[in-house]
């Protein structure tokens, strides 16, 4: 009879959560929420009214988390804890979420040229109903971009599915000035704060 080793699941696609679970030694599975056949439509990801950005990031985080936990019950899986993530971008009060084409991307490059803005990645733990959650707030300094540089880097095709059209592990890792904060959670998981939740549901850590 084999033994079944402690771990975490993880609900999100994101390749960059997987790397970043792997650079610490984490031990997890992939719980994709799509192969549920009770969900039909994914966690609604609109901002409501006059929700802070941070509120936000916060709830959708915790909402993920708990949906994982439900399909995780609902498919008669071992019950190990399951880990959420969400990240969005703010420009003073504005959410810059992720664009849907290259002209919301070109349009967001535009208004974070030049200037500062905030990553807020938020991580969230959900065991028996039970859900923690922690946010990471970095600070970014973009170098003022040209038509000409956005337009080559719209053609990496790197703004797909990235919360403010850029991806700081890639090519645009050259339009930062300046970062303060945590670089691992402009990535999409602020790996701090990720330790510090997982310990507090007894999950080994480095």
């Amino acid at each position: 009879m084999s033994i079944i080793q402690p771990r975490i699941y993880l609900a999100s696609q994101s390749p960059r959560r997987r790397e970043l679970l792997k650079q610490i030694g984490i031990n997890f599975e992939m719980l994709l929420l799509r192969q549920d056949p009770r969900r039909v439509v994914d966690i609604d990801e609109t901002p409501r009214p006059d929700e802070r950005p941070e509120d936000y990031v916060l709830r959708i985080c915790k909402e993920k988390a708990l949906a994982g936990w439900g399909s995780l019950r609902f498919r008669g899986l071992p019950p190990f804890p399951v880990l959420a993530a969400d990240t969005t971008v703010r420009l003073e009060s504005v959410i810059l979420g992720k664009p849907v084409n290259t002209k919301q991307a070109a349009s967001m490059l535009r208004q974070l040229s030049g200037r500062e803005h905030q990553v807020l990645s938020a991580v969230a733990i959900a065991m028996n109903e039970h859900v923690e959650a922690a946010l990471s707030v970095s600070t970014v300094r973009f170098a003022t971009l040209d038509e000409d540089r956005i337009r080559r880097y719209l053609l990496t095709r790197e703004y797909l599915d990235k919360a403010g059209g850029y991806a700081i592990q890639g090519v645009a890792g050259a339009f930062v000035e300046h970062l303060s904060g945590s670089y691992s959670g402009v990535m999409g998981l602020p790996l701090f704060e990720t330790v510090q939740l997982l310990q507090r549901f007894d999950c080994p850590t480095p």
